[in-house]
């Protein structure tokens, strides 16, 4: 299968200034990614953004960067599709074309190559029109979450357990999503502006792999998980 993996880096960020070119364990975010990236079986990475700076960092890194990302495509409240959509018409324009577009956020630099190759063997196996990550939500259950009403009472949402201290073995398996995995047909992203479609399989995430960076704790954590080496092992796919 021939996959376009698409690096998403803008230079605008909030929590933590100047987020794709902060170091982590010595390395930019956008260093871990591209490394997973380019030893991955993705037949082209390239870099979308808008910034000079992190354009010339991803070149050092042996990322291509074709083009800029148009200013209007760089806005805070910018939605990633666009995004991605605006990669794969210009790269068609140049006559290139792909079966479908993995996005690549630096925002989640524990991922492995070995995430993104299992992702494709599962898209290619199943003909599904996406594959995303997922990491199990663990102890932090829906069933346990609680309301509060403006007299702070503390009240059960519809999704409640049956009864307190339900053990977690008897709820049913919830899981969230990860942004490590984003592996999307492109004729489903183009077609139908979706990285999900209608058949969406997942790609579970180790629980000690399933971050993403926002704030400094989220680096401060990842620094952690990468000098104990538990972020080594690939995810697997996701059934039941």
């Amino acid at each position: 299968m021939k996959v376009l993996g698409i690096i998403t880096a803008r230079g605008g960020s909030k929590g933590i200034p100047r987020k794709n070119l902060v170091s982590l364990a010595g390395i930019s975010l956008l260093g871990h990614t591209a490394k997973a990236a380019l030893a991955s079986q993705l037949s082209r990475v390239v870099l979308s953004t808008d910034d000079e700076e992190i354009a010339e960092h991803a070149r050092e890194l042996g990322i291509e960067v074709p083009f800029m990302r148009p200013a209007e495509l760089a806005r805070d409240d910018t939605p990633t599709i666009p995004v991605l959509q605006d990669v794969v018409r210009r790269l068609e324009g140049m006559g290139e074309s792909y079966e479908a577009v993995f996005t690549l956020q630096p925002t989640n630099p524990l991922r492995l190559a070995g995430d993104i190759d299992g992702a494709i063997r599962l898209l290619t196996e199943t003909g599904a029109d996406s594959v995303i990550g997922f990491a199990d939500v663990g102890e932090r259950h829906p069933a346990r979450m609680k309301l509060s009403n403006d007299q702070g009472q503390m009240l059960d949402p519809p999704f409640a357990e049956a009864f307190e201290g339900l053990r977690r073995q008897e709820l049913p398996r919830y899981y969230l999503r990860d942004g490590s995995v984003y592996l999307t047909r492109t004729s489903v992203l183009m077609e139908q502006n979706s990285l999900k479609g209608s058949d969406c399989r997942g790609w579970l995430i180790p629980s000690g792999r399933a971050l993403n960076i926002d704030e400094p704790f989220d680096l401060e954590l990842a620094e952690f998980l990468l000098s104990r080496n538990i972020c080594q092992f690939p995810g697997r796919p996701l059934k039941g």
